[in-house]
Formats: structure tokens, C-alpha cells, sequence
């Protein structure tokens, strides 16, 4: 096995070096390169692939693509890289979505409908989604049925819905734009009662506008969700950044796909790891699916009588994750006190937490958060 992992690697590195050769560079656009350069992956990955567990498949395209990334570092074509004015928030009610520019974020201090005292989320979605994109209707919904928070979607679907390595490499410079927009946003809202809610690459361009906040106003964000924060080209070690515990005074992790789509270790003051470290998680059949349930199960303990959904117990051993030790709540109502690794099972349907009562909501079935009178 470790024999077929090498060579898998040194077909695709052959074929990247070539690629980004003087010769080559001479008669290639870097767009052409990029092409060629992903389809022979994917012809070598159709070849070998199979035979490899989706662990390894992820390693491989990990060294893959940080290679690729080093070649192509500030190489990103001019309408992917990321522009300040082309970044809006867009706040939704249960019947209305409207945007407003970081830029300038008078029109949403404005807004009738924003409320300045209640809590404020906003929330960013991975590679590929857009504002439209189900995960916010799902999410939104969500806080709307609550009724105390204003609820804002992060817009960059121009530098997210791209080549994965644009894209990943994107999230820095994105969240520094994000920053600015925190910066502007906290100038009229309470910045303990903000929180950043990120799913997938969303979790590594809410880290970076964490740390770029600080950086302009030496203040600390609060409260940073990551829901299974991406695992390639990402790293605490090298590569990319990824959202870690430094990013804010609280960060938790909700891990649901760990070693293939989504972060195998988890580097928040908590972590949890729904049905351990396996990537695959009940009710789904593939690494898509576990990668983005997190959302519907965060989403499932924000609507009311869901908070106590989810119940986890400690780890003592982070690694074997033995995990024996105190229970506390995952998703919605964490406290912010508990360190560590945490460990629970799930339903394969809703609910999926296997503490909800008989008051649960159900987030499908129930019109809580939808505009009143729209068709279910």
C-alpha cells in the first residue's frame, strides 16, 4: 500500500514538474497549465484511486496541491482575486434576503429590520457554495425561528466558486477584506454578541478575518464556530492556514468527515467528533454527505427545545479517543468553559441528537423561521 501511495505521488509530481517547467511555461497559459494540470491528476488519480482507502486519496492530493500552490502563489487571474468591493453580507429575514457591501455598511445599520441589540451571526459556506446556497437556508432558518438573532450570509461566491487551489488560496486575502467589514459592523453592534458560524473553507476565511480583526483594532473576537473546517491544502504545520484556537477567545469544532474532506485533528479550545474518527458518518453513504451534515446538525441545536440535542463525553485520550469522562452539550448551547476532545453518536435522521424530548422541533417538518404564509 505504502509502495502505490509513492508512486501515485511521483506520477502526479512528474506531471505537475513538467507542467510548470521553463519549456512549458513558454508555450502554456498558466490557465492551460492549471487545465492540463487537473486532468491529468484526475486521469491518474481514475487509474489508481480505487485501490486506495479515501484517507490516503487525501494525503496524496494534499502534496499535490500544496506543490501546485507554490507554483501558483500570486499567479491567481485578475476576476479571481478577491476585491473588496465585490464582498457584500447578505441579511436574511424569514421572507427577505438583501445585501449590503462591506464596504459600506450604512444601508444595513439602517435597515429596519436589523436589530443592533440582538446577537448578530454571520455565517460562511465552503468551496463551490454560493449566498443561494442550501446550507444558508438551512442555517437561517434556524436563527429566524429563534427570533433574537440577525442572521448574515458571507458573499464571495466569485473567489469560492472556482479551482479549488484559487480558491484556498483566496481565504487569507478574503478574510482580511472580512476583517474590514468586522471592523465597520462592530462599530454599530455589540461585539460580544457576534459569532462566526464557517462550514468547510469558510472555517479558514472566518479564521482569517479573526486574526486580521485583531490585528486592526487589538480586539479579540468573541466566539467562532468551524463545521468540519477543510482538510486540503490546510495545515497548522505548513501550507495554508487553518482556524485554530488562536483565532478567537472561543473556538469549537464540530468534525464530521475528519482525514478525507474535513480536519482529522482538531485545533479549537473543543473539539468534537460526531461517531468518533471515522469518516463516514451514519446516515451517509459518502464523504460529501459527512462532510456537509455538520451544518444540519449545528442547525438542528439552534432552533428552540433542540439546545440539549446533542450530548458528548470527554476524552481522556485525544488520539485512542477514549472517552469516559464528563458529558457536555455540542452545537448551540456549548459553553465556552470546556477544553478538550469530545466524542458523540447520532441518528441517521432527525432528530439527529439522541438526547432530543418529545418537544424536539424538527427543522424539515416544522415552519418555524419560514416567512408566514409562503408555501412549505
Amino acid at each position: 500500500m505504502k509502495l502505490l501511495y509513492f508512486v501515485t505521488i511521483f506520477a502526479i509530481l512528474h506531471t505537475h514538474i513538467r507542467l510548470i517547467s521553463p519549456q512549458a511555461a513558454k508555450t502554456n497559459s498558466l490557465k492551460e497549465k492549471a487545465k492540463r494540470l487537473l486532468h491529468n491528476i484526475y486521469r491518474v488519480f481514475k487509474q489508481v484511486i480505487p485501490a486506495l482507502p479515501a484517507k490516503l486519496v487525501t494525503n496524496v492530493f494534499n502534496v499535490v496541491c500544496t506543490a501546485f500552490i507554490d507554483q501558483i502563489r500570486k499567479h491567481i487571474p485578475d476576476k479571481h482575486e478577491p476585491k473588496l468591493e465585490n464582498i457584500k453580507l447578505q441579511f436574511r429575514t424569514a421572507c427577505d434576503k438583501r445585501e449590503y457591501p462591506l464596504s459600506n455598511l450604512t444601508g444595513l445599520a439602517a435597515d429596519k429590520d436589523f436589530d443592533r441589540k440582538k446577537k448578530t451571526v454571520i455565517a460562511a459556506t465552503g468551496w463551490t457554495t454560493t449566498v443561494n446556497n442550501g446550507q444558508h437556508d438551512i442555517l437561517a432558518k434556524a436563527y429566524n425561528c429563534r427570533g433574537d438573532t440577525n442572521y448574515l450570509a458571507l458573499d464571495v461566491d466569485d473567489y469560492v466558486d472556482t479551482l479549488y487551489t484559487w480558491s484556498s488560496q483566496n481565504s487569507e486575502d478574503i478574510g482580511k477584506f472580512v476583517a474590514e467589514g468586522l471592523q465597520r459592523l462592530t462599530a454599530f453592534v455589540d461585539i460580544a454578541n457576534l459569532h462566526l458560524v464557517c462550514h468547510s473553507l469558510g472555517a479558514q476565511i472566518m479564521g482569517s478575518a479573526a486574526r486580521n480583526y485583531r490585528a486592526l483594532t487589538g480586539k479579540n473576537l468573541p466566539y467562532v464556530t468551524g463545521l468540519d473546517p477543510a482538510l486540503p491544502c490546510f495545515s497548522i504545520r505548513k501550507g495554508l492556514t487553518t482556524l485554530s484556537a488562536k483565532d478567537a477567545d472561543f473556538v469549537d469544532i464540530i468534525h464530521t468527515n475528519p482525514g478525507v474532506l474535513g480536519q482529522y485533528e482538531t485545533y479549537g479550545h473543543v473539539g468534537f467528533y460526531v461517531g468518533g474518527k471515522y469518516p463516514i458518518k451514519v446516515g451517509c453513504a459518502d464523504t460529501r454527505c459527512s462532510h456537509s451534515i455538520a451544518v444540519s446538525y449545528y442547525a438542528e441545536s439552534v432552533y428552540p427545545n433542540n439546545a440539549n440535542n446533542f450530548i458528548a463525553r470527554h476524552c481522556m485520550s485525544s488520539k485512542r479517543l477514549i472517552c469516559m469522562g464528563h458529558k457536555t452539550v455540542m452545537g448551540y448551547a456549548v459553553s465556552r468553559d470546556i477544553r478538550g476532545t469530545y466524542v458523540l453518536d447520532v441518528n441517521a435522521k432527525p432528530p439527529f441528537g439522541k438526547n432530543a424530548n418529545d418537544n424536539f422541533t424538527d427543522p424539515k417538518l416544522s415552519s418555524c423561521g419560514s416567512c408566514k404564509g409562503a408555501k412549505q
